[in-house]
């Protein structure tokens, strides 16, 4: 298409902004713009043949019109059958009712008109009446309907597409109508073969149908986008999702990363520290790691397990082998509890050995702060631990060499993008780390104690000309488990290693649903508990009853309300209240107390979603468990079960719950393995929820669901391996047609 012929099909200038809303910046764009419904214009009903509730066309003479102002201004055409002289008083009539019109409907709808009415028949209070009916002029003698016939009925369903305020249907169908005359944009990019051998149609077949489907084609299967234009629709979107994050993985591959070899003489003294061993799975989900760390593209890796599967001691001992070859470490979580509770983790496994950790979080006081920015720039600090603060633009690091990334749903793009490009610039020397690293020779792989250990080699000063751009390696975590219909799908760019076992010891958790008219059985219980040593967490939704919602009919617990009374209810038992609007250092000293027995009742809010380790608090007690989700549920039953000791979770709910909080109370309650409970959370919320901000800037799904459509994302993954080696195959211009303006932080 000539850039002449390209001018020619934009949208027209004044709906430009009312399509944006709609996702639609261009003509082209209507293509993939496809209709949510269609209508039956294509039979005309008798008036005498109607009933209330159905949409139907129906033809007749206006027999009387006029504008009323009672009750409110309104235009009302009462319309008689064609066949009717209107000498009949009992004859049906149907009523057309205005209540926004202009002078041209009223032109139009003058006595003695023919008119063909579309819309939906009620029950008015003088008979049936159709509400703001789509009309036109009809000439009520005119031949058989056809395709050429403007005044017959159309042969074809009508579609209905999404819309905007100022966007009305009729201009909608003009522009896809003439969208569909360009040849260029409906060109099948596929080889034929594969859309054969999934029994898909051409796609330009396909759009036809979609966007002008003929009155034979059957209305279900068009509605619940089950049709085989449909799939093709489907199986094309994933393909180009597919191909988007395979370009992403390609990018990231071709960019230097450090390899980091190391003897491993610190993390063998960390193992013979720690009081349990390694599992199986940790084992593995380590040395996946290690082997990607040492290469010279930069890792992108997902650690992914259920609650308590042991992921932040599997990322300390990638951290130190980094460490060990010379290179720093910036271990960022999504809250500052949550951060500090590695911080603290971190600082006891690493006790007395050469690792300088240190901590950042926005909440500093300034001189700390610059403190802390300058052991960063130095190469000073080996392991920073941190908020988002560590990606804010006057942090940076001497060599960055590994991002972990703990609960790095909760994390957009853009704020991962901004980590990573704390790498560095260097001369493209040898990227192994100076020091430690194999070969170094004249240390001991047998050390007895740290006091045996070396100094950590410091970080050397980076080239200056002929640079090279250095990017860390990325450790991402999560502890909500991924279905593998996603991990196929939005996770298709990253390689996953999963940890799919628990440390041995753990008790089982044992849920139970109590409804709120029962809280004082289970505050009297929870005091009995506490009275003998046991520990427990009671969780509301809200600080403050201020914070509650307008529209929100329950009189939801507050924190600070339910602190107030379990105080006056627990006598001899300390109750405490943990929130996130507490300063750092009294919620570090509230934890600190907790975590010592000090305290045997917190009450807080989700702070203590992830993150909190007390092996002795055994019981969990969640206020309006309904207005959680399931992986919040989920989580927050997993602060217990940590010891050795059975533990309880009790989720109270209220009296009326939706259909969608009965489907999640349900699952947390029958359910306690984190993979089942995500694809079930995945099948009742769908991946937009699921996946947080974690996709926000990369290709999105618009029409496929990835449950529903399992096989089409299977389908999509092989296709996109067999066009890897296509010439022929025109990638770009392929995902264009789909993701355009969507994968700009596809690097993260």
């Amino acid at each position: 298409m000539t850039n002449e012929q390209d001018q020619q099909t934009y949208l027209p200038p004044a709906l430009r902004p009312k399509f944006a809303k709609l996702g639609v910046h261009h003509l082209r764009d209507l293509l993939l713009h496809l209709p949510m419904r269609y209508e039956d214009q294509t039979q005309v009903r008798a008036i005498n043949e109607l009933v209330a509730g159905e949409s139907v066309v129906v033809e007749g003479v206006v027999e009387h019109s006029e504008t009323t102002f009672r009750p409110r201004k309104q235009f009302v055409a009462l319309v008689r059958a064609a066949g009717e002289d209107g000498s009949n008083n009992f004859a049906p009539r149907l009523t057309l009712r205005y209540f926004n019109f202009y002078p041209s409907i009223t032109q139009a709808l003058k006595v003695g008109a023919s008119v063909r009415v579309f819309g939906e028949v009620r029950d008015g209070r003088y008979g049936l009446e159709m509400v703001h009916p789509v009309f036109k002029k009809a000439e009520l003698e005119a031949p058989p309907a056809d395709a050429n016939n403007s005044s017959a009925t159309t042969a074809r369903l009508t579609p209905v597409y999404p819309a905007s305020a100022g966007v009305p249907q009729a201009a909608i169908r003009t522009l896809v109508a003439k969208a569909r005359k360009v040849a260029d944009w409906q060109a099948d990019m596929l080889p034929r073969a594969i859309t054969e051998s999934l029994s898909l149609p051409p796609w330009r077949a396909a759009l036809d149908v979609l966007h002008a489907p003929s009155n034979s084609e059957p209305v279900i299967p068009l509605e619940t986008r089950t049709h085989s234009a449909w799939r093709r629709i489907k199986f094309d979107e994933l393909l180009a999702q597919q191909l988007a994050l395979r370009d992403a993985k390609s990018l990231r591959s071709e960019e230097a990363a450090p390899m980091l070899h190391s003897t491993g003489l610190i993390t063998t003294l960390l193992r013979q520290r720690l009081p349990f061993k390694l599992t199986a799975p940790q084992e593995r989900a380590l040395s996946e790691a290690l082997h990607d760390m040492q290469r010279a593209a930069p890792m992108t890796r997902l650690l992914q397990g259920d609650v308590g599967s042991g992921k932040t001691v599997v990322a300390a001992l990638a951290a130190l082998v980094a460490v060990e070859a010379g290179w720093q470490v910036a271990f960022m979580a999504p809250t500052e509890l949550l951060a500090e509770q590695h911080f603290n983790k971190l600082s006891h496994w690493l006790a007395e050995l050469p690792i300088k950790l240190t901590w950042l979080t926005g909440s500093l006081p300034a001189a700390e702060m610059r403190a802390a920015h300058a052991a960063c720039k130095r190469g000073e600090a080996n392991i920073v631990i941190g908020t988002h603060a560590l990606f804010q633009k006057k942090v940076s690091f001497a060599r960055l060499g590994l991002v972990v990334v703990d609960e790095q749903h909760r994390f957009g793009v853009e704020q991962r993008l901004q980590l990573r490009q704390r790498g560095q610039r260097s001369t493209p020397s040898p990227l192994a780390g100076e020091g430690w690293g194999e070969g170094d020779g004249g240390v001991s792989s047998s050390l007895d104690s740290p006091s045996q250990l070396p100094p950590l080699p410091q970080p050397l000063p980076l080239g200056g000309g002929g640079e090279k751009f250095i990017a860390p390696h990325t450790l991402m975590m999560s502890a909500t488990p991924i279905p593998r219909s996603l991990a196929m799908s939005y996770y298709a760019d990253l390689d996953v290693s999963v940890i799919d076992e628990l440390p041995g010891g753990r008790q089982p958790i044992a849920t139970k649903l109590v409804s709120e008219a029962r809280r004082g059985e289970i505050v009297r219980r929870i005091y009995e508990v506490a009275q003998q040593g046991a520990q427990a967490y009671w969780v509301c939704p809200l600080i403050e009853e201020s914070e509650k919602l307008a529209e929100q009919d329950v009189q939801l617990q507050d924190a600070t309300a339910l602190h107030a009374d379990l105080v006056a209810l627990m006598p001899n038992v300390k109750v405490e209240l943990l929130h996130g609007r507490m300063k750092a250092d009294e919620k570090a000293a509230i934890m600190k107390d907790f975590t010592a027995n000090r305290i045997q009742v917190l009450v807080a809010t989700t702070v203590i979603e992830v993150g909190v380790d007390v092996p002795n608090a055994s019981w969990m007690v969640i206020e309006h468990a309904e207005r959680f989700g399931l992986a919040q549920l989920h989580q927050l039953r997993g602060r217990v079960g940590r010891g050795s000791v059975a533990s309880t979770c009790i989720l109270i709910f209220a009296g009326k719950l939706s259909e969608t909080a009965k489907q999640r109370l349900k699952v947390i309650y029958e359910n306690t393995d984190g993979f089942i409970i995500a694809r079930e959370d995945l099948r009742i919320r769908g991946p937009g929820e699921l996946l947080g901000p974690r996709q926000s800037g990369l290709p999105s799904l618009r029409y496929a669901n990835i449950e529903e459509d399992i096989d089409l994302v299977e389908a999509a993954r092989d296709a996109a391996t067999k066009l890897e080696s296509d010439a022929t195959f025109n990638r770009m211009a392929f995902v264009d047609r789909w993701i355009k303006h969507r994968a700009e932080f596809a690097k993260a």
